[in-house]
């Protein structure tokens, strides 16, 4: 007698463009794990901004059709295959990153993330790309010393919030730019030194708001305008990093301030950094990550909480003004 399939819910495109129009919460198969794999059963998986570009068919690396949408999200070993001794049922690890927005998925027991238990759930479910990706921009790009000036616009983003909190234990100085005033005082109760509004011609006065100090770095993940102000803020020999393009508006290139000002403009993606990091490296980044979780020294807020059947709602909060992530639960 044939065993009865078991069926779950999950959030798939069979097309890229507009998530609103693409996605689907669909019946799908539920995968039994192989030789050397185990079942991870999802506990809370993010909405993050690279889900639009992977949905929409833009993002750097797409998935084959049809994809299960999302790509960030914390689970549980629920189910283990033949081979695998390394870790047990009830072990919390990262859920396979292809296609998150679904109640299990399959993956090599090798692979696996492991998330410490004693990291908030929230906390851990969008722990994966932009904590990390802040403290590398913060660690791996420019030699800071305690006291240097960071510039970041988007600072009210996971990763512009985790960048204010991150350098106030790491002893560094932010300035972050933001497009509306009330988000002024809760950047700074976060620890920001100075927040800004955008168009307001702050980088005129940016020497006034480092005391002279020059600023040694710029994170930039809006492009425009914004951007332009990064550059003519920074010191000499200050670095620009881009890991964004928000807007999508071309940035003026700023050929009086690469000569005179000795500015350098650089690029950062956190999928190509941890996979050229290998292992070593991505647990040395996730260590610190979760040190700082773990003391309450790096707290992000989540905004709301949806099940799968909401995903419409979820997206449409995703989109709207707000501080904080989105959670997504079977």
């Amino acid at each position: 007698m044939c065993r009865a399939m078991s069926l779950q819910k999950a959030i798939r495109h069979h097309e890229f463009g507009q998530p609103l129009e693409v996605l689907r919460l669909e019946d799908v198969e539920q995968a039994e794990p192989q030789v050397g794999e185990v079942r991870v059963r999802l506990l809370a998986a993010t909405i993050n901004p690279s889900d639009y570009g992977m949905i929409g068919g833009s993002y750097g690396r797409l998935r084959e059709l049809p994809a299960v949408a999302g790509r960030e999200g914390v689970g549980v070993v629920d189910a283990i295959g033949r081979g695998v001794s390394s870790v047990g049922v009830g072990a919390r690890v990262r859920f396979p990153e292809e296609g998150t927005w679904q109640a299990t998925a399959c993956m090599p027991a090798a692979d696996l993330l492991m998330v410490p238990g004693d990291v908030p759930l929230d906390q851990a479910a969008f722990s994966f790309i932009n904590p990390p990706t802040a403290y590398c921009l913060l660690k791996k790009i420019v030699d800071l010393a305690p006291g240097s000036w960071v510039v970041q616009n988007a600072g009210n983003s996971a990763v512009g919030m985790a960048v204010i909190q991150m350098a106030k234990v790491m002893g560094l100085k932010t300035i972050s730019q933001v497009r509306r005033e009330e988000l002024i005082e809760p950047l700074k109760a976060m620890g920001a030194d100075h927040v800004v509004l955008e168009g307001s011609g702050w980088a005129k006065q940016a020497k006034e708001l480092t005391g002279g100090e020059p600023i040694r770095l710029a994170l930039n993940s809006i492009g425009g305008e914004s951007a332009t102000d990064q550059i003519k803020a920074l010191g000499e020999g200050g670095t620009q990093v881009t890991f964004g393009g928000m807007v999508g508006d071309p940035v003026r290139f700023p050929t009086r301030f690469l000569i005179f000002n000795d500015v350098r403009l650089v690029g950062f993606w956190w999928d190509q950094w941890s996979k050229k990091a290998g292992a070593k490296g991505l647990n040395e980044v996730m260590s610190a990550v979760y040190g700082m979780m773990r003391d309450g020294t790096l707290k992000l807020p989540v905004e709301a909480t949806y099940s799968f059947d909401e995903y419409e709602a979820a997206l449409k909060h995703d989109k709207r003004p707000r501080l904080g992530k989105i959670l997504l639960k079977p």
